[in-house]
């Protein structure tokens, strides 16, 4: 089937005179007309996203279909990926440890502040010999030697009690260091093993389901599609010769390939200027006025549609077989066609604009 159809609704038949098979008057007849594009489509979301592994793994717990209402952060599948566990609970252990490498108890830490006391109890003890020896060199009691080694062994005692001091700050800086990279890494840990959880990101209700449990699945992999099933909206497809008659708040008739008994009423919202290369065609979006029925059978289903591109009173008619090539219409008793100026043209029927009149008969073109 072509992507454009013209439906053209009359209110009455054709005038068709006659009193029998041999005499039959074929007269332009004055009716109520309308045009219709037809244009296939489908139910699509203005509000929808993707649900989307972040990790790989075996997909567990699949537990929707589609249909599915869902909770903004419920959790709809988990993935099985023990490495995400793992490192996890490794870097929980280190950072354990990095805690208590900055605990008072820690080893490193109390072995330097043991060794701080007894460099400070050595630079007092001699810088106490010195200070004593300074006293008797003054009175020339000792050799200006013993002095100075008194005074230098001081000297080496701060030296050393000031190093250690510097060691145990560096010693604590390292141990912070360690336990912010180590934190860091359990919560950047912790961040990839909750990509192991599917969790909704807003309410909505699950509109296409592409993975199942049991599947296995990669990282990037479209698990379902989630959308607001109070934001749908129809998407038709208009090919190129009849997207110009097609306007904003033209009035709509749509059709579902799952139920074509009933008929839902709607009009043109938006008319997208770029061509759409995967259909070949332009797109229009139709915003219903009817509400569709609150069934899973409608989520992703083909539908038609017929867009209501031109209405006239008291138009003109004549049957489309009585028109021939360049709009030419042959009246009874003539050998030469007239042209006239046409509206509407469908396979069916022709809206005659100028050249003949209601009182006309018509003749057959000849081939």
């Amino acid at each position: 089937m072509s992507s454009k159809y013209i439906y053209l609704l009359l209110s009455t038949s054709f005038i068709i005179s006659c009193k029998n098979k041999e005499t039959v008057e074929i007269k332009p007849v004055v009716q109520d007309i309308q045009e219709w594009v037809f244009a296939p489509g489908q139910i699509e979301w203005d509000d929808s996203y993707n649900l989307t592994a972040q990790t790989d793994g075996i997909l567990l717990d699949a537990n929707y279909d589609i249909g599915t209402v869902l909770k903004k952060g419920s959790i709809i599948a988990t993935i099985d990926n023990q490495s995400n566990v793992i490192n996890t609970n490794t870097a929980s252990d280190q950072l354990v440890i990095a805690n208590e490498n900055l605990s008072a108890n820690a080893p490193a830490l109390q072995q330097l502040k043991q060794n701080i006391s007894f460099a400070e109890a050595k630079y007092q003890q001699d810088k106490l010999q010195a200070d004593r020896y300074e006293r008797l060199q003054k009175t020339e009691s000792i050799a200006k030697v013993e002095y100075e080694n008194a005074k230098l062994a001081a000297d080496n005692a701060l030296s050393n009690l000031n190093a250690l001091k510097k060691q145990y700050d560096l010693l604590l800086q390292q141990a912070k260091q360690q336990k912010i990279v180590t934190k860091g890494q359990l919560k950047n840990n912790q961040v990839v093993q909750s990509y192991n959880k599917i969790t909704v990101i807003n309410d909505g209700t699950i509109i296409k389901k592409f993975k199942s449990t049991g599947d296995y699945v990669r990282k990037g992999d479209i698990i379902a599609t989630v959308a607001n099933p109070n934001k749908l909206e129809i998407v038709l497809t208009i090919d190129e010769s009849s997207i110009h008659r097609v306007k904003i708040g033209q009035e709509t008739k749509i059709q579902l390939n799952t139920d074509k008994t009933k008929t839902y009423t709607g009009k043109v919202n938006e008319i997208l200027t770029a061509f759409d290369n995967a259909s070949q065609s332009f797109v229009c979006k139709i915003l219903l006025t009817d509400t569709l029925p609150a069934t899973s059978n409608i989520f992703a289903t083909p539908l038609e549609g017929n867009i209501l591109v031109g209405e006239k009173k008291n138009a003109l008619l004549i049957p489309r077989e009585y028109m021939g090539y360049g709009n030419k219409v042959l009246l009874k008793g003539q050998d030469t066609a007239l042209i006239i100026k046409t509206g509407i043209v469908s396979t069916d029927y022709v809206e005659v604009l100028e050249g003949i009149t209601a009182n006309d008969i018509l003749a057959p073109i000849k081939p």
